[in-house]
């Protein structure tokens, strides 16, 4: 009951839950603040301006080193370094995660169908609709990632055109722009298969298995459980591929060649 109101407020954009917690904080930030200020009593290069409350900081960890994004960009971008293909192209994954970890070492060209605007060095941008059925490149790059984003392709999140066949016209596209050979990384949530409209799509192992059959060699799977942990090099059995791996909303990643 409580997600569902902690739901039903964020949506009307209040966090109530850390609204709370900085009225609680409150209580240290002004005994910091007073203790801040007798420091500095009589000495004025350093005066005082308007107050910038920054209270849910003080006891979290150092960094982010836990969940699907950390653990898919991480992984993905140190297995591309290791292979060093030709031409590596990437399908939509976060411009300030995985690309950037990409564009650190090479160059990497990117297609998504929401327009980039900045020049970036190292990454090159086409503005696509990976979907449409008039897609014309092929055997186009020998190395192709798309990650977490074949779940969002057709649910119209991003502007594109509601398509309930969005994610398979997408991994057809894909398929074609794929040399024979050729590396596709690819992530998506996996757990039991459903559409949580119009975030995303989550797909049971079984599912992507099939559209991988005869087309694709599967090479590794990795996956983030639902605890953000990563498994690397999985073992990929009946038994775990039923279950989802355990996991309601993890992360499936796989490193694919095209047969």
């Amino acid at each position: 009951m409580l997600k569902k109101i902690n739901a039903y407020f964020l949506f009307a954009g209040i966090d109530y839950k850390k609204g709370i917690s900085n009225v609680k904080n409150l209580k240290w930030f002004y005994k910091d603040k007073k203790k801040l200020t007798e420091q500095l009593l009589n000495n004025d290069e350093f005066p005082f301006g308007n107050l910038n409350p920054v209270l849910n900081d003080k006891f979290d960890a150092g960094g982010i080193t836990f969940g699907h994004y950390f653990h898919q960009d991480l992984l993905i971008a140190q297995r591309i370094y290791q292979n060093s293909p030709l031409k590596h192209i990437d399908i939509a994954s976060r411009i300030d995660g995985f690309v950037a970890h990409i564009a650190a070492f090479r160059e990497i060209e990117v297609f998504d169908i929401r327009p980039i605007v900045s020049t970036i060095t190292n990454i090159t941008f086409t503005q696509i609709d990976i979907t449409k059925p008039d897609f014309t490149l092929l055997d186009y790059a020998d190395s192709i990632s798309c990650l977490h984003a074949i779940e969002h392709f057709g649910l119209g999140r991003y502007n594109d055109p509601i398509d309930a066949w969005g994610h398979i016209n997408g991994l057809n596209n894909i398929y074609k722009a794929l040399k024979p050979g050729g590396k596709l990384y690819l992530s998506t949530p996996i757990g039991k298969q459903r559409i949580e409209f119009n975030a995303q799509r989550v797909f049971n192992m079984s599912y992507l298995i099939r559209l991988f059959k005869d087309r694709y060699c599967i090479d590794s799977f990795s996956y983030v459980d639902d605890r953000g942990d990563l498994h690397r090099e999985a073992d990929l059995n009946e038994e775990k591929i039923s279950s989802n791996y355990g996991c309601f909303y993890g992360c499936g990643i796989f490193e694919l060649t095209k047969l």
